[in-house]
């Protein structure tokens, strides 16, 4: 696996093996994993070089976290970095954003992962004056003063949300949702993290499996799964569901695009490489249900760059059908 180096990162960790595993799929939202299914997306995630597991105290209420630290015991911590994120399970409002509920956010993540000092804490879609915050800030400097922390960052929802956050020295990174239908960042965030030496961490990176190309307009989803209950953004930012592209035209988008895919390889996989062909771009982290679906994603990064065929195409199906809708958005 190509390792990314990350200049904010420090420490003994420089770098981010190009693709990682995210992990949200583990704990709930997209329809039943069991435990096994998910214990062994982990080890084949391992086994085919990933070393960066990104997951959430909000996935599942903890289940993805407890089921990354158990992975992580059984199979022993080193060359893994275990990348979690805080603040989803309080009401978004910035007055919950204290460093007495971080700490105790903390203290169960902790718990939950069986880790002293967490690799990489991040800051959960918070409300957008949250990244404003001083308090904020100095907050997250002392979980790192204290051991908690070895560093942090933040995920964001919009562009401008990465900007004001990189201004900050010790963000470390920003995950951000980038995909062959979410194209504004590369314009706007990219080179700005660049220049400051922060890791780019994208998720969504298939448009909640759009970009599989496995769906149709009869496809239906299970009742506990985000693509049916937050369509319209009911639970939270639409933009996390099929990256906020209605589901018709993400089809035709689609559509439009298996013509460019290289012979051998899958619709998924060469929206994966195309992310990996951005400059500035450190990890992305698909998520899996199976075994299966996490080696297909892992053997994108062993694939060669795309040629300037298939990124103009992408370029020209976002500009006609897909800039209209998502790029003032976010």
């Amino acid at each position: 696996m190509e390792i990314r180096e990350v200049k904010r990162f420090g420490g003994e960790v420089s770098g981010v093996g190009a693709i990682g595993l995210g992990c949200w799929q583990l704990g709930a939202d997209w329809g039943e994993v069991d435990e096994k299914d998910a214990l062994a997306v982990l080890e084949t995630a391992a086994d085919e070089g990933v070393t960066f597991f990104d997951t959430a105290d909000v996935y599942g209420d903890g289940r993805s976290e407890q089921l990354v630290g158990r992975f992580r015991a059984q199979r022993g911590a080193d060359g893994l970095f275990v990348a979690t994120k805080m603040g989803r399970r309080a009401e978004q409002v910035p007055e919950n954003y204290t460093a007495a509920n971080f700490a105790a956010w903390n203290d169960r993540s902790r718990r939950n992962l069986g880790m002293d000092t967490l690799d990489l804490v991040q800051l959960h879609c918070p409300p957008t004056p949250v990244y404003s915050s001083d308090a904020v800030f100095d907050a997250l400097d002392d979980l790192v003063d204290q051991g908690r922390i070895a560093r942090y960052g933040v995920s964001v929802e919009t562009c401008d949300e990465a900007l004001t956050a990189l201004a900050r020295p010790n963000v470390a990174s920003v995950q951000i949702i980038l995909n062959c239908l979410r194209l504004k960042p590369l314009e706007r965030v990219l080179p700005v993290a660049a220049e400051a030496g922060a890791a780019i961490i994208v998720r969504v990176p298939l448009a909640s499996g759009l970009l599989s190309g496995k769906y149709t307009k009869d496809t239906t989803f299970a009742a506990d799964d985000h693509r049916n209950f937050n369509r319209n953004g009911e639970a939270f930012d639409v933009g996390e569901t099929f990256a906020g592209v209605p589901y018709e035209v993400g089809l035709e988008a689609v559509d439009r695009l298996r013509g460019v895919v290289p012979a051998g390889q899958t619709l998924a996989q060469f929206a994966l490489r195309w992310i990996l062909d951005q400059p500035g771009v450190s990890t992305v982290i698909p998520g899996a249900r199976n075994p299966a679906q996490a080696r297909a994603n892992t053997s994108a990064a062993s694939l060669p760059t795309l040629d300037s065929e298939g990124h103009e195409a992408v370029r020209a199906v976002y500009e006609e059908l897909i800039r209209p809708l998502v790029h003032d958005r976010w």
